[in-house]
Parts: C-alpha cells; structure tokens; sequence
C-alpha cells in the first residue's frame, strides 16, 4: 500500500484528508505510447514535491527510531534493584 492510502483509511466512515506533500491520484497525468523514446524530464515543481516527499520520510523515519529506541530502551536500576 502506498502512504496516501494508508492515510486516507477511514474510521467510522470519515475521510482524513492527505497532509501538504503526499502524492494524489491527479498528479500523474501522463500517458506513455509506444512511439515516446525519450526520457520525460522532470519539471521544478516535481523537484520540489520529491524534496518535499523526502523531507517527510526523514522525519517520519527519525520518529520511528524515537519512539522504537524509547520502546526497546534497557530499564532503568531501580526497576532492577525490585526483582
């Protein structure tokens, strides 16, 4: 599944709208035939958006170490001096 799918999953029947920089189904418009040979070249505002969209899965990413790290951290002595 992609991401915009997995943020746009309902609950109770309530659409969650897709946060500034994901893909959509209306940004590809393109239509490829067989007499296209050439690379299509990227335009600046598709630059942008793969920035963009890279940006997000850092964070995302560093969110998910964060939150694993503090998950899967040792315990602390006190905890220990119990058992």
């Amino acid at each position: 599944m992609f991401i915009s799918e997995l943020l746009r999953e309902t609950s109770n029947d309530t659409i969650v709208q897709t946060p500034t920089g994901y893909s959509t189904e209306s940004d590809d418009q393109s239509v490829l035939k067989l007499s296209d040979m050439r690379k299509t070249r990227l335009t600046l505002g598709q630059l942008n958006k793969l920035r963009v969209l890279n940006d997000i899965r850092r964070v995302e990413h560093e969110q998910k170490i964060k939150t694993l790290s503090t998950q899967y951290k040792p315990p602390t002595e006190a905890a220990n001096g119990m058992m």
